[in-house]
């Protein structure tokens, strides 16, 4: 790691820690650099890091500012650039759900092995809103109830890391939900397909077992990928058709 990128994470360290808000000024370089023990040019490169990326203000002759606070960061680096890509082409739909094989298959393990009772409430009350939410017809709402139900799944696996790896991915996961209920579940009974999906996996971190939870969300998730590429080629098939027809 550049030295400079272990001083971006002592910077965020020391804006938690003095508690700081957005538009506060950051203290003066020679005191960040007494503060952190480090170099002035190393203190720079690590402030315009954070400058350009949209993070911290510098102000010509009035110092830098906070612009984003800390808890926001993962989401400007890591979910914004990510957006912007699916944007541009809609391929890189399928780079989040493969990601998400990974990462999900691991959180539903360890909850499996882990969720208390407070958290097996917490995962059954998000499915449940799914469904109350489906009922009504508030498709946007149970895309979000659907987001937050694998969210706390995460939660129940107790691992930090995952979690916040889920947290700061919560507004890609929730976008991809969007996009897979509509692709696969837009008709009654691939609702409740859903909802087979979903129970599967809720019953088997009930149960405590591992290796059920870890493949019934991977069939879940694998079921979706499948069916999203089905329907690009069907669309594809039939825009290629209307055009051939227009000759």
């Amino acid at each position: 790691m550049k030295v400079s990128d272990k001083v971006v994470q002592s910077l965020r360290i020391l804006i938690e820690q003095t508690n700081m808000q957005v538009g506060d000024r950051l203290p003066a370089e020679r005191k960040l650099c007494e503060q952190l023990g480090v170099s002035r040019s190393s203190l720079r490169e690590a402030i315009q890091q954070l400058v350009s990326q949209g993070l911290l203000l510098s102000k010509v002759g009035a110092g830098n500012y906070l612009q984003q606070l800390p808890i926001h960061w993962s989401e400007h680096k890591i979910v914004q650039p990510l957006s912007n890509l699916i944007d541009v082409d809609p391929e890189y739909r399928f780079d989040v759900q493969e990601s998400r094989l990974i990462l999900e298959g691991g959180t539903a393990w360890y909850a499996a092995q882990r969720a208390t009772a407070e958290d097996i409430i917490k995962i059954r009350a998000c499915y449940d809103e799914i469904a109350h939410s489906q009922a009504l017809g508030k498709d946007d709402e149970a895309a979000r109830a659907d987001a937050k139900f694998h969210l706390a799944i995460a939660e129940a696996s107790h691992n930090v890391v995952l979690i916040q790896l889920m947290r700061s991915l919560f507004d890609l996961l929730q976008f991809n939900v969007v996009l897979g209920r509509r692709k696969v579940y837009s008709e009654s009974h691939r609702f409740d397909q859903l909802q087979d999906q979903h129970f599967n996996v809720m019953t088997a971190i009930e149960r405590q077992d591992p290796e059920a939870a870890r493949n019934a969300v991977c069939g879940h998730i694998e079921f979706v990928i499948q069916q999203v590429r089905s329907i690009d080629e069907e669309e594809a098939r039939l825009q290629r058709a209307s055009r051939l027809n227009r000759i």
